[in-house]
């Protein structure tokens, strides 16, 4: 088994490594003058069941060109098995025709990865579970829900807690993590007008005086979140905290985020933090490199995945 990274998230695959007891693989990934990407592996592959690290978060296309070359550098260099391992995967919002002449980039980017040559993919909490299904080759779908709960449990009282999804859509994954909180359920009801605004206008479940978790795959504006944290404090809710997978966290989304009324935004390092993200006083980086490193062991072993969430 042999680890290499792209550029994406190098301090994550290093943190993978450091779990798995293996040195990060030799690979230079550098640009020409006009920013066409190079790609050199530095030791011999041939045999080995490889595993590529690579996030596809800001600039998405880099990231995603880096990892293609990559695995064709791996599939060139005869390894035995590539395994294209994706903590957040970016396109993943575009998974269905939302209106007429529009593509299903999630599929495009499934097919560039199988054409490019990767054997099997990992990648953590899909924004649609059916993503997976774009994917000729084997998918494992992790869940971040055992590190979250894990996080909770650490932090809160159970009794006072309440697991809150901030859109009919993230039931499931709420639910989920309530069920292993033996906590209760809320709903936020939302309409949303057009792409990355937000207007909340209910709330499902009664929140006085509960510490509220809202739950979620991706924080991007950051305007969902903020705009239910004001609903469920004024339905009489003692604090809101946020609980989501991937931080994309663009534009200004940090400094709405730093003023809002949340007690404090838990992300993971599924894409890596950005300066203004680790200087801001309520967003905290749980790190999901054990999770990502004992898949890839299993994985490489022949073992189950699915166990780990049982």
């Amino acid at each position: 088994m042999k680890v290499f990274a792209g550029n994406s998230n190098r301090l994550l695959a290093e943190a993978i490594c450091n779990y798995l007891n293996v040195p990060l693989g030799r690979a230079t990934v550098r640009r020409f003058a006009d920013q066409e990407i190079f790609v050199e592996i530095q030791e011999n592959v041939r045999g080995e069941d490889v595993f590529i690290v690579q996030s596809t978060s800001f600039p998405t296309n880099d990231h995603l060109m880096e990892m293609l070359i990559m695995i064709d550098a791996m599939r060139r260099s005869s390894a035995r098995r590539i395994t294209a391992v994706i903590p957040y995967f970016g396109y993943a919002r575009q998974d269905r025709r939302s209106a007429p002449r529009t593509p299903i980039s999630a599929k495009l980017v499934a097919n560039l990865i199988t054409e490019a040559g990767a054997n099997r993919v990992m990648t953590l909490d899909l924004h649609a579970g059916q993503i997976q299904g774009f994917f000729d080759i084997p998918t494992d779908n992790l869940y971040a829900v055992p590190i979250l709960a894990r996080d909770v449990k650490e932090n809160y009282n159970l009794q006072n807690v309440m697991v809150v999804s901030p859109d009919v859509g993230g039931v499931v994954r709420a639910r989920a993590l309530a069920k292993r909180l033996d906590c209760q359920l809320a709903i936020v009801d939302k309409r949303r007008e057009r792409a990355g605004e937000s207007e909340v206008m209910n709330v499902i479940g009664d929140v006085t005086g509960k510490d509220c978790l809202l739950i979620d795959d991706i924080v991007d504006s950051g305007g969902t979140l903020c705009n239910a944290a004001e609903a469920l404090l004024n339905k009489g809710a003692t604090s809101v905290t946020a609980y989501i997978t991937h931080g994309v966290l663009s534009g200004g989304a940090v400094a709405r985020v730093t003023s809002s009324k949340l007690k404090e935004l838990v992300i993971t390092d599924s894409i890596q933090p950005t300066t203004a993200v680790q200087s801001a006083h309520n967003i905290r980086v749980i790190t999901t490199a054990n999770l990502l490193g004992e898949a890839i062991n299993r994985t490489s072993a022949e073992e189950s995945v699915s166990s780990l969430f049982d």
